[in-house]
């Protein structure tokens, strides 16, 4: 992989991704003209960029056979490309999830600009080999951005089909991920000895683990990373339930509880995009609006981190 053998730097990812900021017309209704900016950061092994807010689809697509949930969820889905998303993830565990984005897909269109990111759940090579080509013929598409190892079912079984498949040409890029802090001591020696391009794990306000070893070995081993959970399953907004957004929030373009959140999440230097679900427009919209404008700087990161401490 491009760059797995070269350090990158705090300083290199940040400088990164201020290079990497374009004004963009889908900017959300109601910002400056100065926040008008859709936040991209650098994938480091070729330099491909993505906007910092993702969709993930567990849980919430899994509705096959509901035609009002699936009208429901097209709005989402069309919200996401018209705030200017670009990265979906999805997997075969989560139930018909990859069938109905398939079918969200048809409805909207606009695959052009989709990032296609899924995982192989499986164990064996011919199994994993079939999954993902039934998830490809699900989604309708061609080929898959990045393909994931899920949970690190079977890894070194389904990394070597990976690495064929991407110089094949079938997939762009491999990952491997895990999700409610499990796995991170075999995850930890899995990145630092497999030329992986992406690495998808749970970080956010309060569940901050990674910060410690995997968020900084990722950066050294110029490795993207998703993250995922960035809510703790609604943990979070019950927390802060009935309280106000500090003031000093506005500095950083901050207007909703959701924006501090994801705002914190993709200020970290290694973290290159997260991933909310959702099947609500209007949730929808303010996950999206968080790509925008300014984020936090380092001490910003540790008064919110200190405020939701407080609370």
């Amino acid at each position: 992989m491009n760059g797995n053998d070269h350090p990158i730097s705090r300083r290199t990812f940040i400088g990164s991704l201020a290079a990497a900021l374009a004004a963009v017309s889908f900017a959300p209704p109601g910002l400056r003209a100065a926040e008008r900016d859709l936040i991209r950061k650098t994938i480091p092994g070729t330099g491909e960029t993505l906007p910092v807010i993702g969709l993930g689809t567990s849980r919430t697509l899994d509705v096959s056979g509901d035609p009002a949930a699936l009208s429901g969820l097209a709005e989402v889905l069309q919200a996401f490309f018209d705030h200017g998303g670009e990265l979906i993830d999805s997997s075969p565990m989560y139930g018909s999830a990859e069938q109905v984005l398939g079918e969200l897909l048809n409805r909207v269109g606009r695959r052009d600009k989709l990032f296609a990111a899924t995982k192989v759940w499986t164990d064996g090579e011919q199994a994993g080999i079939r999954q993902m080509e039934d998830s490809r013929q699900k989604w309708g598409i061609t080929r898959f951005d990045l393909m994931q190892i899920h949970n690190l079912r079977d890894w070194r079984i389904h990394l070597k089909t990976l690495q064929s498949w991407k110089a094949e040409g079938k997939i762009r890029y491999t990952g491997i991920t895990t999700s409610h802090g499990r796995f991170h001591r075999e995850l930890e020696e899995i990145l630092r000895s497999e030329p992986l391009d992406f690495v998808q794990l749970s970080y956010n306000i309060e569940d901050r683990t990674v910060e410690k070893r995997l968020l900084p070995l990722a950066a050294d081993r110029g490795m993207a990373v998703l993250v995922n959970r960035p809510y703790q399953r609604g943990d979070l907004f019950r927390r802060v339930k009935g309280k106000e957004l500090p003031g000093w929030a506005a500095e950083f373009d901050c207007t909703s509880w959701g924006h501090f959140f994801l705002k914190f999440i993709v200020s970290h230097p290694a973290v290159t995009c997260v991933i909310p679900a959702t099947s609500k427009v209007h949730h929808l919209r303010d996950n999206m609006a968080a790509g925008f404008g300014r984020l936090p700087d380092t001490a910003m990161r540790k008064r919110m981190a200190d405020y939701f401490a407080s609370l």
